[in-house]
C-alpha cells in the first residue's frame, strides 16, 4: 500500500456512489455527534447537502464520507467526516478535508466552519484554524 492516499483512494461528490445505508450506519453508531440519527434524517441531510465519498481504488467500497453545508456563494458548513476504522491512519481525513475545501475554492465562500472534539490536528493539515473571535458566534439548538 502507497503511503500517498491519492495512490489507493478516491475522493468523489457523485452523489449515485454513496453508500447511503454505510453511511448511517458509521455516523448513527460510531460518530459521537451524531449517535442514534435515525436514518431518514441521515437521507435527508444527504439530500439537501453537498456530499464527499472516499473509496478504494481497488474494490470501489467506500471507506469515508462527508458532508458540506452551503449556499455556494458565501458560507459552508463542514461535517459529519467519517473515516472508517480500518482504514483510519492513512492520512484520509486531511486529504478528505483538502478535498472539500480545493472542491470550494472556485465559489470564493468568505468562511468555511466546521466542529471537532478531537481532529484539529487533522483540519489543521488543510489550512482550518480556530475562530480568531469565538465570542461573535451564537448557537440555538443542543450543543
Amino acid at each position: 500500500m502507497s503511503t500517498d492516499p491519492a495512490d489507493d483512494y478516491e475522493i468523489s461528490t457523485d452523489a449515485a456512489r454513496l453508500d447511503a445505508g454505510l453511511i448511517h450506519a458509521w455516523l448513527s453508531q460510531d460518530a459521537y455527534w451524531a449517535l442514534g440519527r435515525a436514518r431518514e434524517k441521515q437521507d435527508e441531510a444527504i439530500a439537501g447537502s453537498l456530499n464527499f465519498g472516499v473509496y478504494e481504488r481497488a474494490s470501489g467500497a467506500q471507506v469515508g464520507y462527508a458532508r458540506v453545508v452551503t449556499d455556494r456563494a458565501t458560507f459552508a458548513w463542514l461535517c459529519d467526516v467519517y473515516i472508517a476504522p480500518a482504514v483510519r491512519g492513512r492520512g484520509l481525513g486531511t486529504a478528505l478535508a483538502t478535498a472539500v475545501r480545493d472542491h470550494l475554492a472556485p465559489f470564493g465562500l468568505r468562511r468555511i466552519l466546521l466542529a471537532t472534539a478531537d481532529a484539529h490536528g487533522v483540519y489543521a493539515k488543510a489550512g482550518f484554524e480556530p475562530l480568531a473571535n469565538p465570542g461573535k458566534w451564537m448557537a440555538l439548538g443542543a450543543q
